[in-house]
């Protein structure tokens, strides 16, 4: 654990270096104005976070190597992926606060609520999204691993963006029929606009730096995508059953209409009453309203359903891990694993 400590510092330091790399990249002439915007742009969306996609780049290579210490070399290559991811993210949230409409994000003001900024915060993410390839251009350009790396951020950054319109569409629909929200609708939503970005990103990092072939690993892919929805579920449960206190965040999935496996869960189970007391209540702002869907869960039992669901998926994902032939990737699973399970945040 005490090395830990070090790593997240280090981690940090390295954001500052990549920072001021492309605040002086070669290929724009930035005015001072500019740079300035951009330098305040970045510290406003990309450290911001608990980094746990980023720190999860380098967790997994030193797993992978076996325990050993990295190089210097092989930690500032691992951090800097970690950023890439965290620099992908900061992208998504710019314009997904744009599209929801949103106000706050990490306790602070959306970067587009912030006066000066507005819609300008469109051209800001497509600036961020832009600044993963200077990244690995500059870092990675001379590794064997380097088309590996642009196919792979591309083809997340396609599966992610797919997602969101997925759930975008969706949600649309489910506005005028509560019944479009099905399991299959959610998982499909989940894995792509959350699990491939978040879950196996990091670990497809990792692998592709420690020599690893993705093609040879479509398994651990596929039980990354899985434990991505297994911490959805428990997401989505802590935003209605957490303590806002303790998460660091107030839930409004109810208010927002989204679907959530609860809505889902409850909607399998509702009696027609049931249905239509969900669907004359949910996405409303009203207390009253959201106080009903929420007796509602809990008449349906629907904390029951989590813990079973939990351990269930757990059993599962452990069964699945313990299959893997390399017990390096195994340790890479289970560290995945024993970080989000039971989690209370």
């Amino acid at each position: 654990m005490g090395s830990m400590v070090d790593t997240k510092a280090v981690f940090r330091q390295i954001y500052g270096e990549l920072k001021r790399e492309l605040l002086q990249d070669p290929a724009f002439d930035f005015t001072p104005e500019s740079r300035q915007w951009i330098d305040t742009m970045l510290d406003y969306n990309v450290p911001g976070g608990k980094l746990n996609r980023g720190l999860s780049v380098v967790d997994s290579f030193k797993l992978l190597k076996a325990g050993r210490d990295l190089t210097s070399d092989e930690l500032f290559h691992s951090c800097a992926l970690g950023w890439c991811i965290e620099w992908l993210q900061a992208y998504f949230l710019v314009l997904d606060d744009i599209m929801d409409n949103s106000h706050t994000r990490r306790g602070q003001p959306c970067w587009f609520r912030n006066p000066k900024v507005g819609l300008i915060a469109t051209n800001d993410g497509i600036i961020l999204r832009n600044h993963i390839p200077r990244i690995l251009k500059r870092h990675f350009n001379d590794k064997p691993y380097y088309v590996d790396l642009l196919d792979l951020f591309n083809e997340v950054e396609f599966q992610t963006a797919s997602g969101q319109l997925l759930d975008l569409i969706t949600t649309h629909e489910g506005e005028k029929d509560l019944s479009k929200y099905t399991l299959p609708v959610y998982r499909r939503i989940v894995q792509y606009k959350t699990a491939y970005y978040s879950f196996y990103l990091p670990v497809a990092c990792a692998l592709l730096m420690s020599g690893g072939n993705l093609d040879n690993f479509v398994d651990v892919k596929n039980i990354l995508v899985e434990m991505g929805t297994y911490f959805q579920v428990q997401d989505d449960f802590l935003d209605c059953f957490g303590d806002p206190e303790f998460i660091g965040k107030i839930g409004t999935d109810i208010e927002d209409f989204k679907c959530s496996w609860l809505v889902v869960q409850a909607l399998e189970r509702a009696n027609d009453a049931q249905k239509t007391l969900l669907s004359e209540n949910y996405g409303k702002t009203d207390p009253e309203c959201v106080a009903k869907v929420k007796a509602l869960y809990k008449d349906l039992s629907l904390e029951g359903v989590f813990a079973d669901y939990e351990s269930e998926s757990y059993e599962k994902l452990i069964g699945s891990i313990e299959a893997q032939p390399s017990k390096e990737v195994q340790e890479v699973l289970k560290s995945f694993l024993h970080k989000i399970y039971k989690r209370q945040k």
